[in-house]
């Protein structure tokens, strides 16, 4: 029975994607993603990892 995976992932592409195919046929692609995570220190200020 076919089915349907969906993800939803938002960031920076690292590297371009690369598709390949399993023995049985099914392609498999990779990708890297890059984020930039925003946070409030405990004393207010604004900071980026």
């Amino acid at each position: 029975m076919a089915s349907l995976n969906k993800v939803i992932v938002i960031g920076n592409l690292g590297t371009d994607p690369e598709m390949r195919f399993t023995s049985s046929g099914n392609s498999v692609t990779s990708f890297r993603i890059a984020t930039t995570r925003t946070y409030v220190t405990p004393e207010g200020e604004r900071r980026q990892e």
